[in-house]
């Protein structure tokens, strides 16, 4: 494992790797290389990279097991689904624990995928932009409910409805706009992407599909609006603000909007889907142009890997913490539900939930290029997937390496389980508890103290009294509701316990 910070590959555990070729098409055969000389070519795109100081985790059996049957699986799928190039990082909290690239960058020049290949990030910008949105609101330059006119006097659009409301820079950066998703060009289909003063001359044209709040809806035009408030009230190119702001100071020093001339040689060449005669398309080289705030990042996996990081970390804003914790734990937050509920958007992330746990990122397509982002925040554990082919599904490819590698580093590094605190003479806080409002049972369960209403319909709703010292505890639960997180006492006279107290209300005890 090693720390963000540091890009230095130590060990090579790899001896052989398998990658796609084919005549210009990517075709199904595989090629085994076997020789040293060849596997030390490839050994940046080929090798699980590992830090000496702190190596313990990936080298974790079973880590290291879950790595090996990820990459079993990757190896297949690229052969089957004849898939150009993938890299791939996993993060823990502060570090890239894992980082291997599959396949070409170059198939022509037999250039392999790396850590350090570049990929054009498309939507993954968003949440850049939105950390730029609020990085300005921290500092007192805007409100989140302003109405966009306020900083975009040129911005109007045809409402959706007779009553819409004013449009807001949280709608923008939460697909909460009801805005059309593009502006008034077919640039997906001509790549031929309209400057910003196009955009502002025709959105007037334009109708809203629904009225604010009404519905999440994805809308690029959206978020290059709030783009184009960083721009006005930065007085900053977007690229410019970008680079001065959030890449310098996380230390992407691969991350650009846009991709240099300088930096061409480093970008993955991106394929179309593979059609039905196995050809792929070359796909151009896109300029994004006046959509930049919304799908303008060019980056790689180690840059992104330090992006991740920050997901993890909290403390005031300054230097590489260029948010202050509470505002990242808000941009987290769900604000704007899918119609389905079974995902939604923060302030920028996507927030997903897997098996009761948190995972927010974003995801990208540009022609040529699909990736996949997610951080686990439950468990402070990041995926990076970035590919180079059009069919590449990387959400598919992140989500099962967050399910393999992911958990097992979760496992992996938790520490130690602490035996359960426990004293015998607790026993006496078991009984029934009653106020005006109803009824709370105490049990001892296990050597623990539960809690549950007797008069509901299910006992096994049941919340927790954890042991904060001095016969003193904490209410736990699986929901929110009541006083959770409250302190917890009993009241005792002459020996007898007479009732308990959870915050500042008191029960009476019922009988013994």
């Amino acid at each position: 494992m090693r720390k963000i910070e540091n890009q230095k590959p130590v060990e090579n555990t790899l001896h052989e790797t398998r990658y796609l070729t084919g005549n210009g098409g990517f075709g199904t055969a595989r090629r085994l290389y076997n020789s040293f000389a060849m596997r030390t070519a490839l050994f940046l795109s080929l090798t699980t990279i590992l830090c000496a100081q702190d190596a313990s985790i990936a080298r974790h059996p079973d880590v290291a097991g879950a790595i090996r049957v990820f990459e079993a699986w990757i190896d297949e799928q690229m052969a089957y689904r004849a898939l150009p190039g993938i890299a791939v990082g996993v993060i823990h909290d502060q570090k890239l624990v894992y980082s291997r690239g599959f396949g070409f960058a170059d198939e022509k020049k037999s250039k392999p995928v790396t850590p350090a290949t570049l990929f054009r990030m498309a939507s993954h910008t968003k949440l850049f932009t939105a950390i730029a949105i609020l990085q300005l609101r921290d500092q007192g330059k805007l409100r989140l409910d302003d109405p966009v006119s306020r900083h975009l006097p040129w911005f109007a659009i045809q409402p959706a409805t007779d009553d819409d409301g004013e449009i807001t820079i949280e709608h923008l950066i939460t697909h909460g706009s009801g805005l059309p998703r593009e502006a008034a060009a077919d640039y997906w289909n001509n790549f031929q992407f309209p400057a910003k003063a196009e955009v502002m001359k025709t959105v007037s044209t334009q109708k809203a599909a629904f009225a604010p709040d009404t519905r999440w809806k994805y809308s690029n035009l959206a978020v290059s609006l709030a783009g184009y408030i960083v721009e006005q009230l930065s007085g900053e190119t977007f690229g410019a603000y970008m680079e001065k702001n959030i890449f310098r100071p996380l230390g992407m020093s691969s991350s650009s909007i846009g991709v240099p001339e300088s930096r061409r040689g480093d970008l993955a060449v991106g394929f179309g889907r593979r059609m039905p005669d196995n050809s792929r398309k070359l796909m151009p080289l896109t300029d994004c142009r006046g959509i930049d705030p919304a799908a303008g990042l060019t980056s790689n996996v180690e840059d992104m890997a330090r992006f991740v990081a920050l997901q993890f970390r909290g403390g005031k804003a300054g230097g590489p913490q260029i948010l202050k914790g509470s505002t990242l734990r808000e941009m987290h937050r769900v604000r704007m539900l899918e119609n389905n509920w079974q995902s939604g958007n923060g302030l920028g992330f996507a927030v997903r939930r897997n098996k009761e746990k948190t995972w927010v990122g974003h995801g990208g397509s540009l022609a040529g290029y699909k990736t996949q982002t997610w951080a686990n925040i439950t468990d402070k554990v990041g995926i990076v997937v970035l590919t180079n082919g059009d069919d590449s599904r990387p959400d598919a490819i992140a989500s099962r390496g967050l399910d393999l590698i992911g958990e097992a580093i979760a496992k992996a590094a938790a520490p130690p389980a602490k035996p359960p605190v426990w004293d015998p003479s607790w026993s006496r806080f078991a009984g029934l508890y009653r106020t005006l409002w109803g009824d709370s049972q105490i049990v001892e369960v296990n050597n623990a103290l539960v809690m549950f209403d007797p008069t509901g319909d299910d006992p096994s709703a049941q919340q927790k009294l954890i042991p904060q010292g001095n016969g003193v505890f904490k209410l736990d639960g699986p929901t929110g509701g009541g006083p959770i997180g409250e302190l917890v006492t009993f009241l005792e006279e002459n020996g007898r316990v007479t009732g308990m107290r959870i915050g500042n209300g008191v029960s009476q005890r019922v009988g013994r």
